[in-house]
């Protein structure tokens, strides 16, 4: 590809599209699919660094955006991942503690409307900048495998793949990353119900700790916002279902 057809795609990219038509069956796949990745053990053993990747973002970007200094983000291969930022505030700190979990639910729902509004090739542009980016503060070489491999993928995605079919990928994504959030609670409410030796990794404990709120308020509103993230992807899903019932 050369430098003059690279921009072309790069403009067309970030331009608005046609809006991508779904039909009920390809619903049906969607979901399929997006099950098939965050369930099973064997594919979430590499879907869920995804997840974990645009969890600790979530830390990080909370933590710039609340004043803080950004200390570095480590990602490992267990799904394990930390992020260190600076803060003289408890405010603060809380403020970027909380937004973990929830943020690859939002994710999802960005991607879900983006998708079907036209904007999925430059939501997915946007997703793979932001990746890049990310490098800066990756301290550890299995975060950078971890997050080169994304970068790859979403690039790959964004030069090649024809951006009438890069919509219903945005929509499949993001209906993944809706389901990957789903998971991640529900073991973190299973380290606090059975595993709670594994307490100490917990970010509701953590909050826990630095607030004297109880683990279960934060996990309770850990669900709310993903569940709010469910209830804005799911609009433009339900006119579907209508549709096709």
């Amino acid at each position: 590809m050369s430098s003059e057809e690279l921009w072309q795609r790069v403009t067309e990219v970030l331009s608005r599209t046609a809006v991508p038509e779904v039909t009920l069956i390809e619903l049906v796949v969607v979901f399929a699919l997006a099950t098939a990745l965050s369930i099973p053990r064997a594919t979430w053993k590499y879907f869920g660094l995804l997840a974990t990747a645009t969890h600790e973002l979530g830390h990080a970007f909370a933590a710039v955006m609340s004043g803080q200094r950004l200390g570095g983000i480590r990602l490992q291969l267990d799904h394990s991942g930390t992020t260190t930022s600076y803060s003289r505030g408890r405010l603060a700190a809380v403020w970027s503690g909380f937004w973990g979990y929830p943020v690859p639910a939002l994710t999802g729902a960005a991607l879900v409307t983006s998708g079907f509004g036209g904007w999925g090739p430059a939501a997915l542009a946007t997703g793979t900048l932001i990746l890049v980016a990310s490098l800066v503060f990756i301290r550890n070489f299995a975060g950078i495998i971890i997050t080169g491999a994304a970068i790859a993928g979403g690039a790959a995605l964004v030069i090649f793949v024809p951006s009438a079919f890069t919509g219903h990928v945005a929509i499949g994504l993001g209906v993944a990353l809706l389901v990957a959030a789903v998971r991640d609670l529900a073991k973190l409410t299973n380290v606090h119900l059975r595993r709670r030796d594994r307490l100490a990794s917990s970010d509701a404990y953590i909050l826990y700790r630095a607030t004297s709120v109880p683990s279960g308020i934060w996990i309770a509103l850990f669900l709310a916002v993903v569940a709010g993230c469910w209830l804005v992807a799911w609009q433009p899903i339900s006119s579907i279902l209508a549709a096709g019932a």
